[in-house]
């Protein structure tokens, strides 16, 4: 009884073994993908900022100017969805006034017919 316990968890260390190469196998593949998406994108973000990151045609950029560039555009999209939601809520803040002076004149309109 004892050596088939054993064999059963032997067979059952087997399995985990087997069930947790596969996972490296996936979990290695996926880090090997991640890895060319991001060398991918470099090279299209080098490519794209490599006149503006440089400054000067025919120099060489180095990764930090593209990184650099890449946050100033970032913050830079920031700041223009921070201004539009500002005017967002400033055409509203207006609309709301607008609403406003026209129930004014509308009753205005009311009392000027009502008296004559």
């Amino acid at each position: 009884q004892a050596e088939e316990e054993l064999k059963e968890a032997c067979a059952r260390q087997a399995l985990q073994l087997q069930e947790m190469g596969r996972r490296e196998r996936l979990l290695r593949a996926d880090a090997g993908r991640a890895k060319e998406q991001l060398e991918s994108f470099k090279t299209q973000v080098m490519r794209i900022c490599s006149p503006v990151a440089a400054g000067v045609a025919g120099k060489a950029v180095t990764e930090q100017q593209v990184i650099e560039k890449v946050r100033q555009i970032s913050d830079e999209s920031q700041q223009s969805h921070e201004r539009e939601k500002r005017l967002q809520e400033e055409l509203g803040s207006r609309l709301s006034k607008e609403k406003e002076a026209s129930a004014s004149v509308k009753v205005f309109e009311k009392s000027l017919w009502e008296l004559e």
